[in-house]
């Protein structure tokens, strides 16, 4: 997989090929994401729920398999040669952009974990038409973590499944590691957040737009860090 990724793109550019489908895939998945918000507005709950549903389900699923394989930023760790600039636009521009990118990514694939819960969480009907509920839900401490708990149990029967059958590898432990620490971090936000708004509605409302500034800024940072990488100032790539 990672030599296929490692292939010329498509873009004309000195991109990769995996470079190529990540910045048309966050091009995509902004551009829906925007739409989606914009229904939100024009009470469009139906058409908001499924497109950010099924958006942010298939952006979890590329992202996290893409960055897993690329090692989160890779060239960042490589040295300078995968960057055909200045050893000083590199240390103060390119490396500081990069690393607010990498962040605003793990960033934005926690919300997206949460977001999904939570549309499910604070959605009811009123004579058929999908809403949100106006009212206080905040989980308890011991249901979130028997929650957790229930989780991490289910990932180390799947782990220990795939390895009995599949072998160890350190990728695969890697992946399910990966997981079990994206969960952690989703439920540890959720007990401070439904400290700071417990009324649900409200609560969605407000990580709505937070989470939508978000991946809109992921967008332009990740636009920028390409441009520069592989249309400005290209180095030896791959």
């Amino acid at each position: 997989m990672l030599e296929w990724l490692k292939q010329p793109g498509f873009f004309g550019t000195h991109a990769t090929l995996g470079a190529d489908v990540s910045q048309l895939m966050a091009t995509l998945f902004t551009g829906l994401f925007v739409i989606g918000w914009l229904q939100a507005r024009r009470r469009k709950a139906d058409s908001h729920h499924w497109l950010m549903l099924g958006g942010m389900a298939a952006m979890l699923a590329f992202f996290t398999s893409y960055y897993l394989f690329r090692q989160l930023g890779i060239l960042a760790v490589e040295g300078k040669e995968g960057f055909g600039g200045s050893q000083a636009l590199y240390d103060r521009v390119f490396i500081p952009l990069l690393t607010v990118h990498i962040i605003l990514v793990i960033i934005g694939l926690v919300m997206a974990f949460y977001m999904i819960v939570l549309g499910f969480r604070s959605q009811t009907f009123l004579e058929g038409r999908r809403m949100l509920k106006n009212e206080t839900m905040v989980l308890s401490r011991r249901r979130i973590l028997a929650v957790f708990g229930g989780l991490t149990g289910l990932i180390a029967l799947w782990v220990a499944y795939r390895f009995a059958t599949a072998g160890f590898s350190v990728r695969k432990l890697e992946v399910y590691l990966s997981l079990l620490f994206l969960l952690a971090i989703v439920f540890s936000v959720e007990l401070v957040i439904q400290r700071l708004w417990p009324n649900v509605e409200r609560r969605h409302r407000v990580l709505g737009r937070f989470t939508m500034v978000i991946y809109c800024v992921l967008f332009v940072t990740g636009s920028v860090t390409y441009t520069m990488l592989y249309i400005l100032y290209p180095g030896k790539i791959g």
